[in-house]
């Protein structure tokens, strides 16, 4: 096994929540191999199968979802933390969680959400991912959440950097908890983040070609993707071009990889980072694209924007799924007697508790039992045909 890194978080000493009672006995694992395995067990981990990551209720099998997405990620962030040292359990912990505060139909659900709840603070998925690990999901007697680290909040809360307006989900668990929210966190929720970047812009390629939004011709006037494109074309001239597609999609994978492992590398000496403490007090992001590597993926996203994620096809379902949610929250809101019993029961009195709490309960929400329970409360639902 390879030795840390002196900058890599350390799961000796790691902080909980809550101290867990004495004489537990749960198997020889460190505090974020004990993190990683709670969130693999959690309830809403297991309904990111069902939760959109590009296309709502697809026709295909073989389509992505935010389950598969979120492996995919942490296939990519424990092979970069592996190369540079870091905690790979940490970061593949970061990996599976990162999207845990999704609700359904991706970021058109967030959308509904955000606009029903505007007047009780809005909804914001990441911070909504704070709020389901400590609060919502409860697996254990005496606490409500998954009694994470200390560095497993942090790496969540500010994965995409310092965070200088908190939400009022994150704000609260800060309160009680305090995150450091002013500061980067750790190299390991760095690579997490990039991880992320570097899986959904690729594999909503891989996705966007098997669904016939996207092709060839279209994709190789990014300068990344033509690259890429020439040197696998001349690599296996013999092969067919509809047979490369997921070859290209790998080659891109690895090239975006080596650029992240070789750029971090290089920002940790010049920035002098000997410890986690160092990192966290550096003041800039360490682990990231190279600037010229930044400047083709930001081409390749506004590519995918407006081809795939903005395309007419994408936008009529995103609107259908919209309003799903919007009718569920204002009949939930209307009549609290159509909820669960058990959403029922603790359903607060006032707001802004009582609409958070409604929130709460659709953002949990897999697109398939959104429909479902649009169909039983409000009315049938029409997706437009395809996606």
């Amino acid at each position: 096994m390879t030795e840390p890194a002196s900058y890599a978080a350390d799961p000796v000493g790691a902080v909980r929540q809550h101290a867990a009672p004495s004489g537990e006995t749960r198997g020889p694992r460190d505090a974020f191999q004990r993190d990683r395995d709670r969130i693999i067990h959690a309830i809403a981990f297991r309904r990111l199968r069902h939760k959109t990551q590009v296309f709502i209720a697809p026709d295909g099998d073989h389509f992505r979802v935010r389950l598969t997405h979120s492996l995919e990620v942490a296939q990519i962030g424990r092979t970069i933390a592996r190369a540079l040292g870091l905690n790979e359990d940490l970061t593949e912990a970061l990996c599976l969680a990162h999207d845990i505060g999704h609700p359904p139909f991706g970021h058109a659900g967030e959308d509904a959400l955000e606009a029903a709840t505007a007047h009780a603070g809005g909804f914001d998925h990441n911070a909504h991912t704070l709020r389901v690990l400590t609060q919502l999901e409860s697996p254990y007697p005496r606490w409500a959440g998954l009694n994470l680290s200390w560095d497993m909040l942090e790496g969540l809360a500010k994965h995409n950097g310092p965070v200088a307006d908190a939400p009022w989900a994150l704000a609260a668990i800060d309160a009680t908890f305090p995150l450091a929210l002013d500061r980067w966190p750790s190299l390991e929720a760095q690579v997490a983040a990039i991880a992320d970047d570097i899986a959904y812009d690729n594999h909503d390629i891989d996705d966007g070609l098997r669904a016939g939004i996207l092709d060839l011709d279209q994709l190789c006037t990014v300068p990344l993707v033509a690259d890429r494109w020439r040197a696998v074309c001349e690599r296996h001239p013999d092969v067919p071009h509809d047979g490369l597609a997921r070859e290209l999609v790998r080659d891109q994978i690895g090239v975006m990889v080596n650029d992240v492992i070789g750029e971090t590398r290089r920002r940790i000496v010049a920035a002098g980072v000997e410890t986690v403490a160092d990192v966290r007090s550096a003041g800039v992001e360490l682990a990231g694209f190279s600037s010229e590597m930044a400047a083709e993926e930001r081409a390749l996203k506004r590519f995918m924007y407006a081809t795939l994620y903005h395309s007419p096809s994408q936008i009529a379902v995103a609107d259908e799924a919209r309003g799903v949610l919007v009718r569920l929250f204002a009949a939930y809101a209307a009549d609290p007697s159509l909820l669960p019993p058990e959403w029922r029961r603790t359903l607060p009195a006032a707001d802004p508790d009582r609409t958070r709490h409604i929130a709460d309960f659709i953002a949990g929400m897999t697109d398939r039992y959104a429909i479902t329970r649009h169909c039983a409360v409000v009315g049938p639902v029409t997706l437009p045909e395809g996606f």
